[in-house]
């Protein structure tokens, strides 16, 4: 089953959902600003990206700009940050079985078909 982590606030994430609807009937919407990812999840889900960390974390967002910009951060440390500080997620992720896409733009979501 499909499965997108959504930010209903967002733009882009909202345009991943509407073309996510129009392919697929049957998905499931995490709100994973709500439904905050534990450290092991995040790690799993950037994993199936086939991304680093770096790729999928929000460099315009305050946190990252105050607490982490110019700072040489592993991999392990990045994902601790975005699971205490899940604004810092890009969004839509989106998921199926052993793979996710970072649908931005949302067509990206075609390579889970």
């Amino acid at each position: 089953m499909f499965k997108i982590y959504h930010n209903p606030r967002c733009k882009k994430s909202r345009a991943g959902l509407a073309y996510l609807e129009s392919k697929v009937d049957n998905f499931e919407i995490v709100k994973y600003l709500d439904d905050t990812l534990s450290s092991d999840q995040l790690k799993s889900l950037i994993d199936k990206t086939g991304k680093k960390p770096i790729e999928i974390i929000r460099k315009q967002e305050d946190y990252f700009k105050k607490n982490m910009k110019g700072k040489e951060l592993s991999d392990n440390e990045l994902i601790k940050e975005m699971a205490a500080n899940p604004k810092l997620i890009a969004r839509p992720i989106v998921e199926m079985g052993n793979k996710a896409v970072l649908a931005e733009p949302p067509e990206e979501i075609d390579k889970l078909l």
